[in-house]
């Protein structure tokens, strides 16, 4: 499983009401490991995709594109992070 994070600058609340219809726009089980944390500068999304190679293509696919213009996300800084090597989640934990 491969990590990416995608930034975004600007008004938190409204980059996370605009993440929140972005979520509403993905079909229900698409996300495996999906993370919002808010920062002083706005959001910031990690996000897992199967490899590198899925990551570099979805990241930079106009579906991509398409989908956080239509959730009204600005164009983010996109950063491929690397390989999850092992992650530890309490029993039943959801966000």
């Amino acid at each position: 499983m491969y990590l990416g994070m995608y930034s975004f600058r600007g008004n938190p609340a409204e980059l996370l009401a605009a993440h929140d219809r972005m979520l509403a726009l993905l079909p229900a089980g698409q996300l495996e490991f999906h993370l919002c944390v808010q920062t002083d500068e706005g959001i910031v999304v990690l996000d897992t995709c199967p490899s590198r190679e899925v990551f570099d293509g979805f990241s930079s696919s106009a579906e991509f594109r398409k989908l956080t213009a239509d959730a009204g996300l600005p164009s983010p800084e996109i950063r491929a992070l690397g390989e999850i090597q092992s992650y530890v989640l309490p029993s039943g934990a959801t966000g």
